[in-house]
């Protein structure tokens, strides 16, 4: 049986982590021309997604069109499962690619499972042991695990991981994380902050805390905690500017702005374009989050990390002494910003510990997943023709 023209792969994202980390996919498999890239986004972070795209030159074939104000879990994930059975549905294709723990992911994966079409899991294997930690992406990692056809691991770590899982050794393949790679794109472009603040306080080399947040295990009262202690650092150190970008969930920001209002040395914005956070991050002392991605991507810039969350399914930067684990405990908090701004050989140690996640080649090694899998089902379908016209003769 000839192999089919059409070798089409879909991928599918959400969130503008999830868009930053497939955007490298996304271009390597243009560059390469062998398979046609169908971008599909659900459309939760309209205006993030926007400003990520067009950063990396990639304009969406279908938005599932999932921006809602109050959506829960269930909604997303009942509107991106019917959403994408819809686009397979007219449009066929020999691929899903997702990434990472979303719910948009685990939508994907199921919904490609239900068609039987192979599944190609980027930034597979991460794991806290804690199923409600973070919650909901520890259930969403694992639930893909178990449909997905090929795992790209970002580190050996994350291959281990799936090999006590039983996953088989062959169908895991460790490629680095594409954040590094897509990192690297948006450093190498000029950009300018467009709070002037900020910009001035870049330009004067003056220290500057970046602070994420938006666990929703957080959302009780442990992301008002860490605004209580980033007050208390201001406070202490009116040096120092604070910057928090403000996610969009209003549980977010109820919880941050009563606490800081008024501080002199905090900003408070809207989220900055992936850009600007880039550039940000690349010139902060240290980094405050409780995001995964910003894990990843602050030791690329030599950055420390204080990571407000109780687990983190990425310990490798723990144990490269590039971060440490401190919860939402305000006192806590204050005192490891504390002690990084005042001990400069403990900032020196944290600054210069290796990244473990990869070399900015990562979406090259995926894409040879991609190939390779696509390959290997190509061939799979010839012998099955064989046979079917060998056994009617």
């Amino acid at each position: 049986m000839p192999q089919t023209a059409r070798r089409e792969v879909a991928v599918l994202y959400g969130t503008r982590p999830e868009a930053v980390k497939l955007a490298p996919v996304v271009n390597e498999l243009k560059r390469r021309n062998t398979h046609v890239p169908r971008v599909v986004t659900s459309g939760q972070h309209r205006m993030m997604l926007d400003q990520v795209n067009e950063l990396f030159d990639i304009v969406p074939d279908h938005d599932l069109g999932l921006l809602r104000r109050g959506y829960s879990l269930d909604d997303v994930l009942v509107g991106a499962v019917r959403g994408f059975s819809e686009y397979l549905d007219a449009h066929p294709v020999d691929a899903v690619v997702v990434q990472g723990d979303t719910t948009t992911a685990f939508a994907g994966a199921l919904t490609a499972y239900h068609r039987q079409v192979p599944v190609v899991h980027v930034e597979a294997g991460l794991r806290t042991g804690d199923v409600y930690s973070p919650f909901p992406e520890e259930g969403n990692r694992r639930f893909i695990t178990t449909v997905a056809a090929r795992h790209c691991a970002p580190t050996d770590l994350a291959a281990r991981n799936l090999r006590h899982e039983h996953v088989p050794a062959h169908h895991i393949t460790v490629t680095g994380n594409t954040v590094i790679d897509a990192l690297m794109h948006a450093a190498s472009r000029p950009v300018r902050m467009s709070d002037s603040v900020i910009e001035n306080a870049v330009q004067e080399g003056r220290r500057v805390i970046l602070v994420t947040a938006h666990r929703r295990e957080s959302w009780d009262d442990g992301i008002e905690r860490v605004a209580r202690a980033l007050a208390e650092v201001a406070r202490l150190f009116p040096d120092v500017l604070v910057v928090v970008p403000l996610h969009g969930n209003p549980i977010v920001r109820e919880a941050i702005v009563p606490a800081v209002f008024g501080a002199p040395n905090v900003v408070l914005t809207d989220a900055l374009p992936y850009g600007e956070l880039t550039r940000l991050l690349s010139r902060a002392t240290l980094v405050v989050t409780d995001s995964g991605g910003i894990q990843e991507e602050a030791p690329a810039f030599d950055v420390p990390v204080v990571i407000t969350r109780e687990t983190t399914e990425r310990p490798e930067l723990l144990d490269a002494g590039g971060g440490v684990l401190v919860g939402t405990h305000t006192r806590r908090v204050v005192d490891a910003i504390s002690a990084l701004l005042t001990d400069e050989t403990l900032h020196r140690r944290m600054a210069s510990a290796p990244s473990p996640f990869g070399d900015g080649h990562a979406a090259s090694r995926v894409v040879d997943v991609v190939e390779n899998l696509l390959a290997a089902r190509s061939a799979q379908d010839d012998v099955a023709g064989w046979t079917r016209q060998a056994l009617a003769r």
